[in-house]
């Protein structure tokens, strides 16, 4: 792991513009810290899919077109503090569905802490936690033959430029079978003054989420980085509705990482990659799937029509 993460930071340092990791966000700390920016006003995504988990249930469920009496499993990519999946969860146990669920995390604290949460609260659920790939889990997987719907909530496929995003659907697609479902959560484009936000709080936690970053680099491969000369900051273009992150530098300074033995400069407002966050429309989804073994079953949105779960089927 330690070694992915020094070849990573090394080849996003080199690059012109430089780079780095958004999945390096998340350790404890950044964990922590992504659950208060879930909480926050200005980030309307989690309420917005929330809002589908709470109160359209059922339409999801209808959705995946299962029987309760037929096995099934349910296997969750990037699984995080489990909050939306809990009321689908509560909603398929109540209605004795027969199935596994298997929350996938690069994250070994998010899963321990979710496995934790959900024995409590509903301990007739089977939950397989998987830590690691999620190519190489579902590969895994694959050999159970099982009927499988997959959940990629929280608008993730859309921190990949289109073209990954494909390639990550059509990868999906090679791991499953005819009939299987994929839930896809997706960010819908809307005004910049709803978006940006959600990406700038007041309070100074996203900030804080993308500076802990640097903070990693220093802790785990000696690095230097003086926290104080370097500022997060968002941009979002409405017109292709992709929003970005960036860590500026607020000064001409010069960082060290003892791990990987290099120095690397930094101008005045120079900045550092970190994120995109796309926003989508039917017909960019329609787009992406093209050249995938998938088909758009439904659609389904919240009240306020931010955010959608599309609802694909592996053909």
């Amino acid at each position: 792991m330690i070694e992915t993460f020094k070849k990573e930071v090394k080849q996003g340092l080199e690059n012109h513009p430089k780079t780095l990791p958004s999945k390096y966000f998340y350790n404890k700390i950044g964990d922590a810290l992504f659950v208060e920016i879930m909480n926050l006003p200005e980030y309307y995504l989690t309420r917005s899919e929330l809002d589908i988990f709470q109160n359209k249930t059922q339409d999801l469920i209808s959705a995946f077109q299962l029987k309760p009496e037929s096995y099934f499993e349910l296997i969750e990519l990037g699984a995080g503090d489990g909050l939306k999946t809990k009321k689908l969860l509560n909603a398929l146990d109540a209605k004795k569905f027969s199935f596994d669920y298997f929350p996938i995390d690069i994250s070994a604290n998010a899963l321990s802490l979710l496995k934790e949460d959900l024995s409590e609260v509903l301990p007739n659920v089977s939950v397989k936690t998987q830590q690691g790939d999620y190519f190489e889990v579902l590969a895994s997987l694959k050999e159970s033959n099982k009927p499988k719907v997959i959940l990629f909530l929280g608008s993730n496929i859309g921190n990949m430029n289109d073209e990954k995003a494909s390639q990550f659907i059509y990868n999906l697609g090679a791991n499953l079978k005819p009939g299987d479902k994929l839930l896809l959560g997706v960010d819908l484009i809307k005004s910049k003054d709803i978006v940006l936000p959600a990406y700038d709080d007041n309070q100074g936690i996203t900030a804080k989420f993308n500076l802990n970053l640097l903070e990693r680099i220093n802790n785990e491969l000696g690095g230097d980085f003086n926290l104080n000369q370097f500022k997060h900051e968002p941009e979002y273009n409405e017109d292709d509705g992709i929003a970005k992150s960036f860590i500026v530098s607020t000064t001409q300074q010069t960082v060290h990482i003892k791990a990987i033995g290099a120095s690397y400069h930094f101008e005045a407002g120079e900045k550092i990659h970190t994120e995109i966050s796309r926003k989508y429309n039917d017909a960019l989804i329609e787009q992406i799937i093209a050249e995938t073994d998938f088909k758009l079953d439904t659609k389904i949105m919240d009240s306020k029509a931010y955010f959608a779960d599309y609802i694909l089927t592996r053909h």
